[in-house]
């Protein structure tokens, strides 16, 4: 297996910028299964072929998606070593997260209970 580095600044802006838009999202999802022309993806949205055609340039910049050409056809997939390494990036953020969560957790049990507070309470119905 090839260890996968990690995503420069530049390129986690890129990333999120880009997951940014349920259009993109959408395209990204269906070419993870099957590599797609853009002509056919512009087929499913209610948006011009260039608007659809700048959603792909977006997520080809951040490296999420890779382009060809055949012919006259440009063809999209997505690219899953892209992927994996945000979803590492998003995987260390959970990391951090649940050590955080865990030691607040340690901190809040091993408090000392304060006293029994209906103890001090005055006494109702007398």
């Amino acid at each position: 297996m090839v260890a996968q580095r990690e995503l420069s600044e530049a390129e986690t802006d890129r990333v999120f910028h880009a997951l940014a838009t349920s259009t993109r999202r959408d395209i990204l999802r269906r070419t993870i299964n099957d590599e797609q022309s853009v002509s056919t993806l512009a087929g499913d949205y209610d948006m011009s072929f260039a608007a659809v055609q700048k959603h792909v340039a977006v997520l080809e910049a951040a490296g999420l998606i890779i382009k060809r050409a055949e012919g006259r056809e440009r063809l999209v997939r997505a690219n899953p070593e892209m992927i994996a390494r945000a979803r590492a990036l998003l995987a260390r953020y959970e990391e951090l997260w649940r050590a955080r969560i865990s030691r607040l957790d340690d901190l809040l049990s091993s408090e000392t209970p304060h006293e029994d507070s209906s103890k001090n309470s005055p006494k109702r119905g007398n």
